[in-house]
């Protein structure tokens, strides 16, 4: 265990003598772009429909990606005609015995790298962080398991249902997934065909039976389960009203970032000061910090937009910032903040 371990150490140490990591990196990428010393990359072995306007992809990662649990997400970098762009994605599937990676992705109209996607070429070699994530399985296997999922945040949902059904599901699962119809419904005849007296799939197409509401769940909360939610952030907080107070717990997350309006006493300009670069910017203290830096030309770090992956935390060093997702205000002077999900409440100065 111990040689293998030290063995990637070694190898750096050894090719560090040859030429500086850079230098290395470009000729290894030159001969295999899926070849690095120590980056995380993958291949896409196979492209194929999972619905009306969603891809899935089948990856193949190197040995420097480090696995994931059901639930989780995973950012890649991706170059679209020279420009590197970050986005986060769910895996659609548990862990595979063959270490392939399957992810699904919706067009989003405008959307430069969902678009890009659905036509990616097999064999083009991606970039992929570390998985991250928290959504998992409940840990009481006795209470029943209710999954709420609308359009794409059905992603994660496939990988937690694969998982569970893989061990043979410990527990009785009820799948209720929202879409506005039929064809717009992810992998919905393979869920079709794992619907059983354990799993229980309803597919409700908002286009005749709307949206998310009180009637639509009655059923389901009459053992008080415990919710798994995934959807919009709209989607989101409408399931968490509704099942307040009727169920045992309840996981959420949204693949669209809140409304970064916030109420009253944030209205108003801040001055954020930006130490790397020297520059002072004026931004609305009712916006985001990633949008109000992108709207002074500016491109900053950043993955998801929703404030899970950290791709775009930064050191505030003074100031106080406020959390747009529960408006807690963030007032320590060195603290780590994610700009995607902060705005300014006071002057402030970051490390960027």
């Amino acid at each position: 265990m111990e040689t293998t371990l030290r063995r990637p150490n070694l190898l750096k140490r050894v090719a560090s003598l040859i030429a500086p990591p850079e230098v290395l990196e470009f000729w290894i990428s030159r001969i295999n772009p899926l070849w690095s010393l120590e980056h995380a990359r993958a291949r896409v072995v196979s492209r194929e429909i999972a619905a009306d306007g969603a891809t899935a992809l089948l990856l193949k990662p190197n040995r420097h990606f480090r696995g994931f649990r059901a639930g989780q997400h995973v950012n890649l970098k991706i170059e679209i005609d020279g420009v590197l762009h970050t986005r986060s994605y769910s895996f659609a599937s548990a862990p595979r015995a063959d270490g392939m990676i399957r992810l699904v992705v919706r067009a989003v109209d405008g959307g430069k790298v969902s678009e890009y996607l659905q036509t990616i070429p097999v064999g083009t070699v991606i970039a992929l962080s570390a998985a991250y994530g928290g959504l998992r399985m409940p840990s009481d296997p006795d209470r029943p398991t209710v999954m709420l999922a609308a359009g794409s945040g059905i992603t994660p949902m496939l990988s937690l249902i694969d998982q569970e059904s893989s061990s043979g599901f410990s527990r009785p699962i009820h799948l209720l997934y929202w879409a506005r119809d039929s064809q717009q419904m992810i992998d919905r005849d393979a869920l079709q065909e794992l619907s059983s007296s354990i799993l229980r799939v309803n597919f409700i197409e908002t286009s005749t039976n709307g949206r998310i509401n009180e009637a639509q769940l009655r059923e389901v909360l009459s053992s008080k389960p415990n919710i798994l939610a995934c959807g919009s952030h709209g989607f989101v907080e409408a399931a968490r009203v509704l099942t307040e107070g009727k169920c045992a717990s309840f996981q959420s997350e949204s693949f669209t970032p809140p409304n970064s309006s916030v109420e009253n006493e944030v209205d108003g300009e801040a001055e954020v000061t930006l130490l790397r670069s020297g520059k002072t910017i004026t931004v609305p203290r009712n916006q985001s910090l990633l949008e109000a830096l992108e709207a002074n030309g500016l491109k900053p770090a950043h993955g998801c937009r929703m404030g899970i992956c950290n791709t775009c935390s930064c050191r505030k060093s003074n100031g106080t910032a406020r959390n747009l997702l529960d408006g807690k205000l963030h007032r320590e002077v060195s603290q780590s903040i994610r700009i995607c999900v902060h705005a300014a409440q006071s002057d402030l100065t970051l490390d960027l």
